[in-house]
């Protein structure tokens, strides 16, 4: 870590049976595990889709603080997304379209809530990616 960083919480990841792990982040649980197509019993999301969910719940976070902040009712937001998974090697996803549905929002302030939205924390770390260190143990 370099000085312009700070150690943040920490989470880890166990195996439990077949394609499934459980994630523990601060005191909550997430269980992941593969569609049966890819040799999963499908009991919980996939990690990419985990990773989608991730960038979605973060712009619909923004989102409501926007609405908020302007006095604008977050009832109705619904934040959707699609991805598909890249068609070359190396394998990840290749494109996410995200549709924020927001109600009560004026249309004139439409503009103003895709620039905030598009600044989200997820957002920012997948245009700018972190420092990615793996250490087999």
């Amino acid at each position: 870590m370099d000085s312009t960083t700070t150690a943040t919480d920490q989470l880890s990841v166990s195996y439990v049976a077949g394609e499934a792990y459980l994630v523990r982040i601060r005191e909550h649980e997430l269980l992941v595990d593969q569609p049966s197509d890819a040799g999963g019993d499908d009991m919980a999301p996939s990690p990419v889709e985990v990773f989608v969910a991730s960038l979605v719940a973060c712009v619909a976070f923004y989102a409501g603080r926007y609405l908020t902040r302007h006095g604008d009712s977050r009832h109705g937001l619904e934040v959707t997304a699609a991805y598909d998974l890249a068609a070359d090697r190396p394998a990840r996803v290749g494109a996410i379209r995200i549709r924020i549905s927001a109600p009560h929002l004026p249309a004139e302030r439409r503009a103003a809530l895709h620039a905030v939205v598009s600044h989200c924390t997820v957002h920012n770390s997948l245009l700018r990616p972190p420092d990615v260190r793996i250490e087999v143990a």
